[in-house]
């Protein structure tokens, strides 16, 4: 037996998680301690004016003033933006949750009966209606989390940005605090909030599953099917929102009329610095909660199949629950490095404590895995392995878990090696816009095909390792142990459009040359962080995916998956065309809206008097409308591609398919995903890397306005969609397909394939 009680465990999980949220608030309150407003009273403040020495006591009230005014607009912007998209998904939710229930109540004709449970035979298990409306309640669950997570990120990140302009006047060091301490409020609520949540609903439902594990953890996975389907609406909505205005912004604000970015005179500044809260913040909060909910709930369920599930080992049971409580406990230790232990003081030293963050998160859970593996598990226990037990041993374990971890590792780097500036590669690209914009494009793009290689050696080595030692649940515990430092890895992910936001409220606000040069290095970093945290969620969706894929074959009692049969490899190659049909739409959905945009920047740039000048304000809101307009029409039209094809495939097709279907997008999903988001970021560094100066590299191809600098602008504008809207949103296709055909087994292998039943 485990070496846990079952008391200790119902103490430890909660704990662990409220100690997330205190934590979390604690940050929220240290962040909250930089004021907006009434900077007159403070007298601390004329210490500080001494010190910065250049700006004036009567021009910082205004430039305060400003600050919050903008800051304003942008919350405004942002918090209206995502309830509206809400209402829609309200509608969404309700309709896919009558889905859910009708198509797995419908497995036995709805009835109340107790039937024979379908891997632990001899016993009797609930009725499969119980399965239809606990896993109804689950999605709804599920989806609630995934709202709330991006919402309160949204929240967080909007409060925090001119907090972060204004320290940036006292220093570096100051400004990276705010932001990072930012970040770190998000990353820890919502791995918090994502346990604390699956931990109450797993004990509700044992209320009435009682014994009957099987049909408790598979109603559970609704939970992670709520979580991505919401992730995948706020994925692509926010990316398209926040790339249509941000391409809009640069083609007329840098290359026609030749103005800084973030520049106050341009209409679409605000509607950019918004995007940046609702498609990389709230979005990206959605979409790392729903690998976090789906590599739970995969591993919940392919363990409840196995003896522990059918021992009701409970200690072992709950080891992927006490793997994330102590992933949370690890990266709070983790935070302190980068906030209270060491401090930066110059701008180099930015990027490596950020580094430093995943390196000591991974090295401190190596540990802590160790802890959990050795102390809740068996020493030997058997894995349900399609059809055949596997004997495991508790080392086994520790070793998946760990294996995930470094290959998270290896991803982040390996990106950060490919989007950051100060190494060759992004040089070698900066340095192919003297001749132009096409060469840059061309060496942008061999960058992000190159960019894949080692990632996907490493995933594949933790798939082999894993599934060797302990079969599917292995896989789903290599995810788990990829995410579960989720909390470090969501910090330094929102970190960047934090800081970025920053650096347009100090162009906006009319701040020193110097704050803005200050903004400028911590968003440089921030986008590489952002690039380490798409790394992480791409390389964590095919592990979760492939999990899923594994319970999904198991549940749909599929023996064998064949290649060579005609129906699986039809499934394969349309599952492989998937992420470019999904790419195609929400790339040309950017590209429409940022027309519209561009159009209508020009038209207040030629119609409103007095605006090249500064005299006159232009019409901010009108541009936020064409930017919520545009993403709320275009998100559905993607959204549906990837919720209907399962079903489609599934009840058409039948199970074979389907798991043709799985393996295919998966297989070219990852590729396409890792490849666009490296491209995108590559670009805008490259830019950033010019504008920047800081080499004789640099020097001898800027300044700003340059024709290299109008180059790599060009890239960088290309680059927005790769890197913001379709790379991310294509790992929550992969995830989401496989979760929800993990769903909706029992229905498709009851009475799925109605088309090749008759052929």
């Amino acid at each position: 037996m485990g070496g846990l009680s079952e008391g200790l465990i119902q103490l430890l999980i909660p704990a662990a998680a409220l100690l997330g949220i205190g934590f979390a608030f604690l940050q929220w309150v240290l962040v909250s301690r930089v004021k907006v407003s009434g900077y007159a009273d403070d007298e601390s403040q004329e210490n500080n004016l001494i010190e910065t020495g250049h700006e004036e006591g009567f021009e910082d009230f205004e430039v305060v003033a400003k600050c919050a005014e903008i800051q304003k607009a942008i919350s405004v912007g942002a918090t209206s933006f995502l309830f509206t998209q809400y209402k829609y998904l309200v509608v969404f939710m309700g309709a896919f949750g009558a889905i859910i229930f009708l198509f797995l109540g419908s497995v036995k004709s709805f009835s109340t009966k107790s039937e024979p449970c379908t891997y632990n035979k001899g016993q009797m298990c609930k009725p499969a209606l119980a399965n239809a409306i606990f896993s109804t309640i689950a999605f709804f669950l599920g989806a609630l989390t995934s709202v709330l997570s991006g919402f309160l990120g949204m929240k967080i990140a909007t409060y925090a940005n001119a907090r972060t302009s204004l320290e940036a006047r006292k220093g570096i060091g100051k400004a990276f605090t705010i932001a990072f301490r930012s970040g770190a409020v998000m990353g820890f609520l919502l791995a918090a909030n994502g346990l604390l949540v699956l931990y109450a609903s797993i004990n509700l439902f044992k209320l009435y599953y009682g014994d009957d594990w099987e049909g408790l953890y598979e109603s559970i996975t609704g939970y992670g099917l709520g979580g991505s389907s919401m992730a995948l609406f706020g994925r692509v909505g926010g990316g398209i929102y926040t790339k249509a205005a941000d391409v809009g912004a640069d083609l007329v604000g840098k290359i026609e009329k030749n103005i800084p970015e973030d520049d106050p005179r341009n209409p679409a500044v605000i509607a950019d610095n918004v995007g940046d809260n609702v498609g990389d913040i709230a979005g990206m909060g959605s979409d790392l909660f729903g690998s976090y909910a789906e590599s739970t709930c995969a591993a919940l369920f392919v363990a409840s199949i196995s003896s522990f599930g059918f021992t009701h080992n409970y200690a072992a049971m709950s080891y992927p629950l006490l793997i994330s409580s102590m992933g949370i406990v690890i990266c709070l230790i983790t935070t302190l490095f980068a906030t209270d232990l060491v401090e930066v003081k110059k701008v180099s030293e930015i990027e490596p404590s950020l580094k430093r963050q995943l390196l000591i998160s991974t090295v401190l859970m190596t540990a802590g895995a160790a802890l959990v593996s050795f102390v809740a598990l068996p020493s030997r226990f058997k894995l349900y392995d399609f059809g055949n037990d596997k004997v495991v041993k508790n080392w086994h374990l520790f070793f998946c878990v760990v294996t995930g971890l470094w290959a998270g590792l290896i991803i982040g780097y390996t990106t950060e090696y490919y989007t950051s500036n100060a190494y060759s590669p992004v040089q070698d690209v900066a340095d192919s816009c003297r001749t132009g914009a096409a060469t840059n494009v061309i060496f942008g793009l061999a960058l992000g095909y190159k960019s894949v290689i080692i990632p996907i050696f490493s995933i594949a080595v933790s798939i082999y390792v894993s599934f060797r030692l302990a079969a599917m649940y292995g896989i789903a515990m290599a995810a788990l142990g990829m995410l579960s430092t989720i909390a470090t890895g969501l910090a330094i992910d929102a970190y960047g459009p934090i800081s970025d936001n920053a650096g347009g409220i100090a162009e906006m606000a009319g701040m020193s040359h110097e704050v803005r040069e200050r903004t400028d290095a911590l968003d440089a970093a921030g986008n590489t962080t952002a690039a380490i945290g798409k790394g992480f969620a791409i390389g964590s969706a095919a592990l979760v995916s492939l999990a899923l894929f594994g319970a999904f074959v198991s549940r749909a009692g599929i023996e064998t998956v064949n290649v060579m049969n005609p129906r699986v490899f039809i499934g394969l190659i349309v599952g492989a065309m998937l992420p470019y049909w999904f790419s195609a739409m929400t790339m040309k959905s950017v590209g429409s809206a940022a027309l519209k945009m561009v159009e209508e920047v020009r038209r207040q740039f030629n119609s409103i008097p007095g605006l090249m000048e500064g005299r006159t304000k232009p019409d901010y809101a009108n541009c936020v409308k064409i930017s919520t307009d545009a993403s709320l029409r275009e998100m559905i039209p993607p959204g549906a591609l990837v919720l209907i094809t399962p079903l489609i495939a599934g009840t058409f097709f039948g199970v074979e398919t389907l798991a043709g279907l799985l393996a295919g997008s998966l297989v070219s999903g990852v590729q396409v995903a890792i490849s666009a988001s490296n491209t995108g970021g590559a670009w805008d560094n490259a830019k950033k890397y010019i504008e920047a100066g800081a080499s004789e590299h640099a020097k001898a191809l800027g300044p700003k306005g340059s024709e290299a600098h109008k180059a790599a602008v060009i890239g960088d504008t290309v680059g927005d969609p790769l890197k913001d809207t379709s790379g991310p949103s294509l790992n929550i296709l992969i995830k989401l397909m496989a979760v929800e055909a993990l769903v909706f087994a029992p229905f498709f292998a009851a009475h799925g394939g109605l088309i090749f039943k008759h052929i």
